[in-house]
């Protein structure tokens, strides 16, 4: 007779690749990002240091990781933006760009589908449209 037992699925945090991962995605993701013409302006006088660390940060959070995110709302973090003319066509641009820095990275597909499904859920308070 075998038992049955509910085991709770490893964090996607943990199936990405842990800390290293992330590290190496947010890394590769901002040199792709500072490369775009259509999202530069967004960065420009920003402390890259600290964005990266803050991303790195809200992903290991976001991903079920060993760290709580205590920075902004992901509507105030990005008000400043919204108010310089962020829009959809900007968070699809920034979300292409971190699927094929996943895809550089030999991220299995339906991990990376499981990334892009939470990343889709921050558009409307990234976009400043939440309540």
């Amino acid at each position: 007779m075998s038992a049955n037992l509910d085991v709770a699925p490893q964090p996607l945090f943990d199936r990405i690749g842990g800390e290293a991962a992330v590290g190496a995605a947010v890394d590769l993701f901002y040199q792709k990002v500072l490369k775009d013409p259509l999202l530069i302006p967004f960065f420009e006088g920003k402390d890259m240091a600290k964005q990266n660390a803050k991303l790195n940060m809200f992903m290991t959070a976001a991903f079920g990781g060993p760290v709580k995110y205590s920075g902004k709302t992901m509507t105030a973090a990005h008000a400043e933006a919204v108010k310089n003319g962020l829009a959809d066509e900007h968070f699809d641009r920034v979300a292409w760009h971190l699927q094929t820095t996943l895809g550089d990275l030999k991220v299995p597909q339906g991990i990376v589908e499981e990334v892009m499904g939470v990343v889709g859920t921050t558009r409307e308070a990234v976009l400043g449209r939440a309540e």
